[in-house]
């Protein structure tokens, strides 16, 4: 997903370890006049709660909006977790 963050200067680094966390990545930041505009790409899968996490890490300060991007290959750690967790559910 590509992602666009209005954040509070003093909250971009919290955002971006957040978003390294996340397997986002950081495609860019601009500045604004009291905020920092972060743009960055993240799996859907990892940012389901992403709203609350950043009410919290923010104060109810920042904001983002979210759109489709492109298909990736899931890591295969990953994958193995779901394709086992895909067969005990047939039954």
């Amino acid at each position: 997903m590509n992602m666009t963050i209005r954040v509070p200067k003093d909250c971009v680094g919290d955002i971006i370890g957040d978003l390294n966390s996340r397997r986002g990545k950081v495609m860019g930041m601009d500045s604004g006049e009291r905020c920092e505009i972060i743009t960055a790409q993240a799996p859907l899968a990892e940012i389901q709660t992403y709203a609350t996490e950043l009410t919290s890490m923010t104060s109810g300060r920042g904001e983002f909006s979210v759109e489709f991007s492109n298909y990736e290959e899931v890591p295969a750690n990953l994958a193995e977790k779901i394709i086992t967790a895909a067969r005990g559910n047939v039954a």
